[in-house]
Formats: C-alpha cells, sequence, structure tokens
C-alpha cells in the first residue's frame, strides 16, 4: 500500500466543518489554540460560532481556517501512526502538504498562510469577482468561450481533473461564460465559494507581496515528496520554492497532472484531510483502481484509520 494525502484548497470551507473532530480529541483542539497564538485570530470561534457574521467565506480567514482543520486533523493521524509516502494539495492545500513534509515549519506554515489570506484578499483588484467549474467540455472549446467574452475579463484557471475546468474573473463576464458552456454543451457549471479572481494576472499585486513574506521564511529539506500544482510535477530540493509559491495564486492549478504524477508514483490509496470530497472526486475520474478516503469529521476520521490499519 502506498498513501498519498491530498489537502483541499479554498471553495471547500462549511459551516461548523471539523465540529465534532474538536470537540472529541483534545489533540485536534491544541491545533486550534496553537494557530489561535500565532495569529492573534480566535480562528475555532470563525469556524463553529460565528457562522451569521460570513467571516468564514472572507479568504483572510477562509484559507487560515481550511489549513488549521488539515492540521489538526493530521496530528490526530499522527498519534495512530498513519503517513503518508507522499502528499499534494489544491492551491491553498499545497501549504498544507508542505508542512506535512517539513519543509515549512508549522510555525512558518501558518503565519505565512495567514499573509497569503490577507494579501489575496486585501490585494485584489476592485471588483465583484467569481470562479466557476465547467464540467465536460473541451478545453480548447472554453478557451475559445473565455477569448469571446468582451464585457469582461475571464480565463482558464484551475484544470481540475479529466473533464473539469474552473474558470476565474470578473464576475459578470464569469457568468456570461457560463451561460455560453451550457450552450455549448457542459454537462454542468457550478459557482465556487471564492470571492477573487485567483490563479490569474490580475493577483499580480497579492503575489509580489507574497514573495517579499516568503524571504522571512527558511525552506527545509522534504521528508516525504509534495507535488507542486505550478507544473504537476515532484518538487526538487533545488527548486525556487518562494518563486514557485509567488507565482503559484497567478498561475493555472495544475491538478490533473498532479493526479496523474501520483499515480505514477504508484500511489495506490488516496486519503483527502478537509473539508469536503471533492479531491477524490478528481482522482475516481481518473483511475478506478485505487482506495480513496476523506477525513473530514469523527465517523469518516474513525472509518479511515480502521480500514487503513486493517490493510496495513
Amino acid at each position: 500500500m502506498k498513501i498519498g494525502f491530498l489537502f483541499p484548497g479554498q471553495g471547500a470551507q462549511t459551516l461548523e466543518m471539523g465540529k465534532d473532530l474538536y470537540d472529541s480529541y483534545s489533540e485536534y483542539r491544541k491545533v486550534y489554540d496553537k494557530v489561535t497564538k500565532l495569529t492573534g485570530i480566535d480562528i475555532a470561534k470563525i469556524t463553529f460560532w460565528e457562522n451569521s457574521t460570513g467571516k468564514l467565506n472572507e479568504t483572510k480567514y477562509t484559507q487560515l481556517a481550511i489549513l488549521t482543520m488539515s492540521l489538526a486533523i493530521l496530528e490526530l493521524l499522527k498519534e495512530k501512526n498513519i503517513k503518508a509516502d507522499i502528499s499534494m494539495g489544491l492551491s491553498l492545500g499545497e501549504y498544507s502538504a508542505l508542512i506535512y513534509s517539513k519543509v515549512l515549519s508549522f510555525e512558518d506554515g501558518v503565519k505565512v498562510v495567514q499573509k497569503r489570506g490577507e494579501f489575496m484578499q486585501e490585494l485584489s483588484p476592485k471588483g465583484t469577482w467569481s470562479m466557476a467549474a465547467i464540467i465536460g467540455l473541451d478545453e480548447k472549446i472554453l478557451k475559445e468561450i473565455c477569448n469571446s467574452i468582451d464585457t469582461g475579463f475571464v480565463t482558464l484557471a484551475n484544470f481540475n481533473c479529466v473533464g473539469q475546468i474552473a474558470i476565474s474573473g470578473e464576475k459578470e463576464a464569469v457568468n456570461q461564460a457560463m451561460e455560453k458552456a451550457k450552450e455549448a454543451g457542459a454537462k454542468k457549471v457550478v459557482e465556487l465559494k471564492t470571492s477573487g479572481p485567483f490563479h490569474t494576472e490580475k493577483l499580480k499585486q497579492a503575489s509580489e507581496a507574497l514573495r517579499k513574506e516568503l524571504d522571512n521564511v527558511t525552506f527545509h529539506e522534504f521528508a516525504t515528496p509534495v507535488i507542486k500544482n505550478i507544473d504537476g510535477k515532484k518538487y526538487k530540493q533545488n527548486d525556487d520554492i518562494k518563486d514557485i509559491l509567488a507565482k503559484h495564486i497567478i498561475s493555472p492549478v495544475r491538478f490533473k497532472e498532479s493526479i496523474e504524477t501520483m499515480l505514477d508514483e504508484g500511489v495506490d490509496t488516496f486519503v483527502e484531510i478537509g473539508p469536503g470530497k471533492t479531491l477524490t472526486s478528481f482522482v475516481k475520474r481518473a483511475s478506478s483502481n485505487v482506495k480513496l478516503y476523506n477525513i473530514n469529521d469523527k465517523i469518516s476520521f474513525e472509518r479511515t484509520v480502521n480500514a487503513l490499519n486493517s490493510n496495513s
């Protein structure tokens, strides 16, 4: 059995995500306490008890909330001696993978993600922005649709899996592209829970600010391999990680290629760690010969631990 950990990104958040884990395990709660001390943000309060304020969907809080949940689940898995041979994440989730692989310390990783969320929210250009997933439409056709929209900016942003591409841009332009995609035969179009022109050139200012922030961070050797979004290949020890992570937020996410790399590495067991089940659904489209698990609540945690222990 070769295990790959998958870490979700922004858009996967849900109200009270992981609350039963928080209520049940002291080690899980300790991670939330640690993040709060590092950032000055009561992330448990935002995730579990401030539902009416909408803070959880603000980028500067969303990213920190998802990261914290993933890191807290990792702490529980560590206690059960369940480890990954390789890992990757979707966009924000790449930071969880880098922390897991010990390239980033817990402290540096949390602080960088806090700044990343702030930059992506506060340095996003003025306007109303949106993202949408387009399912069942050829890349060439979708690119032509985006190029045909003359009322605003919209472009291809995330290559998620076979048959699914996300677009990003100005809300009205994204809406028009969604309608044209339907007319062109898309099986499904879904607006995503994001609030900026993520993974496009429009976030250049945020990218530059993050690059400066990364100069304060120490990167270490990889304890386990990590696949990077920017090209779907494994990080090399001599890669310029600062440059890659800065470009990450203005470059398309190559998650389809990342999945293919994991499969080529011989991964036969995928565990999605954090809110949702989206990433394992992407893997399922790529291969029917792998085992898929999700950990996003107490039941799924216990089920996954039992399954992995029985297979080991």
